[in-house]
């Protein structure tokens, strides 16, 4: 008899993930491990995307079915700065097509990947095409999560950059809601350059386009903004899991 999933895969038991319901949607969050700025801990996209993953697990515990996080992003643009890892992107990916070719082969056909670093972005999008063209009866999908808060982060942000970045008055307010043992306060600091003229597409490592690896303005950071982005961001999520748990159709135009 097979059951609503219901518990976190790296809780579960062999017998108890064999009852968990092919129809469930399998969480798979992504985030890294690599340099933020002075004030926020390395692990800094991992915490906050399992923050938000273990939440949604928690508010949809009978349609999600949630896999630890994969922290070995694709980080090679914070590799100036000391304590960045990164895996090769072939190697992010294949980590990315063993989890879910794994659970393939016990039946489970739903997929999103959670994702809580911009460079994971692109790489994210590749594996899953790949994997839709092998997998055409699969279904896939994958969002930041700050994907769902993009009308929050505007509306909540009081300095001049209105979205997220890196480290920064978002990233930073969500570390001082979250974990705020893991935030130095007092080494917040506004950076980041921005081509003159503006020009939009340009590829740069951080080490160029920072003093000291933050893009934004972290001073402007407190734990009431990083709740409501949290909040919004978790929000969006759970109803858009939801509709894919429950099944959808593709209508006309």
């Amino acid at each position: 008899m097979l059951y609503p999933c219901w518990v976190k895969l790296h809780e579960a038991t062999w017998q108890t993930a064999d009852t968990f319901s092919r129809d469930g949607v399998v969480v798979i969050p992504t985030g890294s491990l690599e340099q933020h700025g002075p004030a926020l801990p390395l692990f800094t996209d991992s915490l906050i995307v399992t923050a938000v993953a273990e939440r949604i697990e928690s508010k949809l515990q009978d349609r999600v079915l949630l896999t630890p996080t994969l922290w070995l992003g694709a980080s090679a643009h914070h590799l100036g700065f000391c304590g960045t890892l990164s895996a090769s992107f072939s190697a992010y990916q294949l980590a990315i097509e063993s989890v879910v070719e794994s659970l393939l082969g016990f039946g489970f056909h739903k997929f999103y990947l959670l994702n809580g670093h911009g460079g994971n972005t692109e790489p994210n999008a590749i594996v899953l095409r790949h994997l839709k063209q092998s997998h055409p009866e699969v279904t896939f999908a994958h969002r930041a999560y700050y994907d769902f808060a993009q009308s929050c982060i505007s509306e909540t942000l009081t300095g001049p950059l209105k979205q997220m970045r890196h480290a920064c008055e978002a990233e930073a307010s969500l570390m001082l809601h979250l974990h705020p043992g893991l935030v130095q306060i007092e080494l917040l600091r506004d950076d980041g350059l921005a081509p003159s003229p503006p020009i939009s597409g340009l590829v740069h490592h951080f080490d160029e386009i920072t003093e000291q690896g933050s893009f934004g303005f972290a001073t402007l950071a407190n734990a009431e903004k990083g709740e409501k982005i949290f909040d919004a961001a978790c929000s969006g999520l759970v109803s858009d899991l939801s509709a894919l748990a429950n099944g959808y159709v593709l209508r006309g135009l």
